[in-house]
């Protein structure tokens, strides 16, 4: 679903956290473009499920990014719901507390997962995978 503007084609990507430092570290390591063969990425920052559903709404969204440790309402049930109430859904990635975890990560149906804190080339790695996959179904 990516979406012209002035400057040309971006892709828009969602971003759950209820924590401002994981929001900016995610939007730091991802910077304005993962890929040289993929359009410039357009943040949006949420700290609340109830937004995300509304940004979902308006399917304008071509990624989501989820922290599985938010409060009150975690990334990974809001993952599970996301999958099962959207169709068709963005690719979701969900941010996990150890890599132990990424069977929460698989329960939430969530097409990809990433340790906190971020690592930013295996974030890129990530975000990159799904948004080529999303941009070629598009």
């Amino acid at each position: 679903m990516t979406r012209p503007t002035g400057d040309g084609v971006v892709l828009r990507v969602l971003i759950y956290s209820d924590d401002h430092r994981t929001r900016a570290h995610v939007r730091g390591a991802l910077g304005p473009r993962v890929d040289p063969d993929l359009p410039e990425l357009e943040f949006l920052e949420v700290a609340t499920a109830p937004i995300v559903l509304a940004e979902l709404d308006t399917g304008t969204v071509d990624l989501v990014i989820l922290d599985g440790e938010a409060a009150p309402f975690g990334g990974l049930g809001l993952a599970k719901q996301l999958r099962d109430e959207y169709e068709p859904c963005p690719p979701l990635l969900v941010l996990i507390a150890r890599t132990a975890d990424r069977w929460l990560a698989d329960w939430s149906r969530a097409d990809a997962s990433a340790t906190l804190p971020v690592d930013p080339i295996a974030l890129s790695r990530e975000v990159t995978a799904l948004l080529r996959r999303g941009t070629a179904r598009g």
